[in-house]
């Protein structure tokens, strides 16, 4: 009994969590929202059901997450922006005083995380 109690306050608190970092991407340029949203509706499936429906019939981000249920689909202007942040994050960290292994280390993850979602399906 303390152990379903105990799952079921963690799938809450990383739903929850995960909205408020979602809520946070609204006006925070370079933080994504629609991820966190995804992480919350998921963990909210394992122990919070009524968030996961609130969620997935959400006006402005249900559709993104139902496709991505449904398709693995990430919208085209979601491509575009995520890879203009990377672009920004590597100029920026090209200009840093960060350590070698940080100027080449982070753009390769970088690319290949942007391949990964270039050859996602598009809604």
């Amino acid at each position: 009994m303390l152990t379903r109690i105990a799952a079921l306050v963690f799938w809450r608190t990383l739903a929850l969590a995960s909205v408020a970092l979602g809520l946070i991407g609204v006006v925070v340029p370079g933080l994504p929202t629609v991820p966190f949203l995804l992480l919350a509706a998921w963990a909210g499936g394992k122990g919070w059901p009524q968030l996961e429906a609130w969620l997935l019939a959400h006006p402005r981000h249900g559709a993104a997450i139902r496709q991505w249920r449904e398709r693995r689909a990430v919208p085209r202007r979601a491509k575009w922006l995520a890879s203009a942040t990377m672009l920004m994050s590597t100029g920026l960290i090209a200009l840093s005083a960060s350590p070698l292994a940080a100027k080449v280390g982070v753009p390769a993850l970088l690319a290949v995380v942007a391949l990964w979602l270039w050859t996602r399906p598009e809604n």
